[in-house]
């Protein structure tokens, strides 16, 4: 359904804006949180490599700024100006969500004169677009238009006569890119690394050609002590059909100690994607070998990396291809998840678990599961599911690599390739269910964990005690992650996006003791501010 201007205007003046208290209030569910990263271990040269990155990975805020929506950048400016104790909370809470809409909330606007939420389509497509508009428009292009219409790297605009048109990103951002590019020369003349050199100069020649596979594979085979990403990733923010890509930058140390721990998980994958509980003909048999895994400790995160709750780890690239040929490459923000775990998850466990089971929670089974999580990313279904499942695809993708990396740490004990501490894994996965739910059933994240846990619950896996406390039934949690793995993989492998509604109208939902629990948690942050 298409607004007209009335109906646009009422909504705007209807949305409740919160008052100075209130915004204190949601800021404060983002606790401060230091993030340190010890650059005295890079030469010389690559701390001014570093500094050039830096500044590029700021310029990709530009960039994003202006893809989430097109009154971004002069919002920001007049919120600049504003020096009263409002302007600064405004300006602050902007800067938490880069945009006028609230992640936490909905994306409920918290401030005046804009629409209320977030255009599920963010900039990447004209407002007025319908899902059934785009979908005709693109039936009637030849087969390589389509192809560009849904891909990663381009926007849809409306011409003067209104009609639909592509437009590839080098063109759409176009002063942004050319300035993102020239620093990233400058960062590759500096560093002495080779693998770095090479793939901020092919990144920088993928910003001005809006090709981006040949700077993918170099990204893939990156080993330098300086560990970036920067680029257009992620598509969350394309809520209507999940195509479009973000930008976004984490400027990055390795962090060589615990990447070097990791190797086990790397060295079994293959394992793991031949003891899938699915057909047996979904299954890769040719699974990438080079896919690597770093531990990294975050120095700066812009973009789509830096807005609302803040990524703990990702897995990347998205492409398709690459991912059939080398799998991906996993990256853990070790400092990020340090924060994350002390200043939200711990004091959750305090009100979800029983003391007994508090002595259970365990940061280096939360760091071991989100590393799981991003390594299962890469296994399962790879052909056409994003296409497929539309704009159910991220909640699905994220529930599936959630309980996936459940299923394959619990290989790892049954082969005893860990030592056996099935019970602190699934109690610190219980608790951190909750942290994730508080994100919001609207986000995919959020919508991905309540499907799981709800699901889990009916298996009788997950309980609900009189109390208000939470536990885990050892007898039956494996065999219900098994059982989900199943469902969500047969979703993925065979496309059904009739199931996969049905899946997340179902269960994808706030049940009462869910909801009641997180009504007990409200003074807890949601997630941190990192501050340096």
């Amino acid at each position: 359904m298409r607004l007209t201007a009335a109906l646009f205007s009422a909504l705007m003046l209807t949305a409740a804006i919160p008052d100075l208290a209130e915004l204190n209030r949601m800021i404060a569910r983002f606790a401060p949180a230091p993030l340190r990263a010890d650059t005295a271990q890079l030469s010389a040269a690559d701390r001014q490599a570093l500094a050039k990155l830096l500044e590029a990975a700021r310029v990709i805020d530009d960039i994003f700024l202006t893809q989430l929506w097109s009154g971004n950048p002069a919002l920001r400016d007049r919120l600049r100006k504003d020096e009263s104790p409002l302007g600064k909370a405004r300006l602050h809470y902007f800067e938490l969500n880069k945009g006028p809409w609230s992640d936490l909330d909905d994306h409920a606007a918290f401030l005046p004169g804009v629409p209320p939420r977030k255009p599920p389509g963010a900039n990447f497509y004209p407002q007025d677009l319908t899902r059934e508009e785009f979908e005709a428009w693109v039936s009637r292009l030849p087969k390589a238009q389509q192809e560009q219409a849904r891909g990663f790297f381009t926007v849809i605009r409306r011409g003067a006569d209104k009609a639909l048109y592509i437009l590839p990103y080098n063109q759409a951002y176009e002063h942004d890119l050319q300035r993102a590019s020239r620093l990233l020369e400058e960062a590759a003349a500096l560093t002495p690394n080779a693998s770095l050199k090479e793939f901020l100069r092919l990144r920088a020649k993928a910003f001005l050609s809006n090709d981006y596979y040949a700077s993918d594979i170099a990204w893939m085979q990156l080993d330098a002590p300086i560990d970036i990403t920067i680029g257009p990733y992620e598509t969350y923010n394309d809520e209507l059909f999940g195509y479009k890509a973000a930008f976004e930058a984490y400027v990055t140390l390795r962090d060589d100690r615990e990447t070097a721990k990791l190797k086990t998980f790397a060295d079994h994958i293959q394992d793991i994607e031949n003891s899938l509980p699915e057909d047996p003909k979904y299954r890769n048999p040719k699974l990438g070998a080079l896919a690597p895994i770093r531990v990294v400790n975050e120095i700066l995160a812009t973009g789509d990396g830096a807005h609302g709750v803040r990524t703990a780890a990702f897995n990347l690239p998205n492409d398709e291809r690459i991912v059939q040929k080398m799998g991906s490459k996993r990256v853990m923000l070790k400092n990020v998840q340090e924060a994350k775990f002390s200043k939200t998850l711990e004091p959750i466990a305090g009100r979800v678990l029983s003391a007994q089971e508090q002595r259970d929670l365990s940061f280096d089974w939360f760091f071991t599961h989100i590393l799981a999580h991003e390594m299962t990313h890469g296994i399962g279904p790879q052909q056409n599911v994003r296409q497929s499942l539309k704009e159910l695809y991220s909640p699905i993708e994220e529930a599936k690599a959630d309980v996936t990396g459940l299923f394959m740490l619990q290989y790892f004990f049954d082969h005893k390739l860990l030592p056996a501490s099935e019970r602190p894994l699934y109690t610190t996965f219980l608790a951190s269910a909750f942290r994730t739910l508080r994100f919001g059933v609207h986000e995919a994240h959020g919508k991905g964990m309540a499907l799981q846990f709800n699901y889990l619950t009916d298996k009788g896996a997950f309980v609900a005690r009189p109390d208000g406390t939470f536990g885990v039934d050892f007898a039956k949690v494996k065999g219900a992650v098994r059982d989900l793995v199943h469902d969500l993989l047969t979703i993925e492998a065979t496309g059904d996006y009739a199931r996969a509604k049905k899946m997340l109208d179902e269960l994808g939902v706030l049940r009462p003791p869910m909801a009641h629990a997180l009504d007990q948690l409200k003074d807890i942050p949601t997630d941190i501010e990192p501050v340096r």
